[in-house]
């Protein structure tokens, strides 16, 4: 970056770029004492209760009023917590030990789904599944009721329903 152009003397932490009607630009490189001073930057005071944020963040370990830090798998031993460092289960047993917070895992990792909606290998000879054509299908129908296109809305919602009874 470059110093301040108004004082001259520090860093220049704080850029604004303003585009008039025209089209013409203009920007403007201050350090942040010159811009609190200018009044295009307001100085925030930052509190910070050590006991709300710890209380905050155990919070975030409870499951359903069960502390995370406690489950662990009767048949492996492995604990949830092991497994979010490590990213490996250690058993069959542990998806039903730890169902709860898998479950909310998936669907923060798959977008609200509880299921695996990606690709499937070209070796095994699939080429599309039902699931992968009615996601977009019904992406289509989105933008077709959005553009107010109610016949191709009609076409796309019989296509879903076909692809859905197969």
């Amino acid at each position: 970056m470059g110093l301040c152009e108004r004082c001259k003397k520090a860093q220049a932490t704080f850029h604004l770029t303003n585009i008039d009607r025209s089209g013409s630009r203009s920007e403007r490189h201050l350090c942040d004492r010159c811009a609190q001073e200018e009044g295009m930057l307001q100085q925030q005071k930052v509190s910070i209760d050590l006991n709300e944020v710890l209380e905050t963040f155990i919070a975030g370990t409870k499951a359903g009023g069960a502390d995370l830090s406690q489950l662990v798998c009767e048949q492996c031993g492995i604990s949830y917590v092991e497994f979010r460092n490590q990213g490996l289960l250690g058993c069959p047993h542990d998806y039903d030990a730890f169902k709860e917070p898998l479950t909310r895992l998936l669907e923060r990792t798959h977008g609200g789904a509880t299921h695996h909606t990606g690709k499937a290998p070209k070796a095994l000879g699939v080429s599309h599944k039902p699931q992968e054509d009615i996601r977009r299908l019904k992406r289509q129908l989105d933008e077709a009721v959005a553009g107010e296109d109610y016949e191709r809305a009609a076409r796309l919602r019989d296509k879903i329903r076909e692809l859905e009874g197969a």
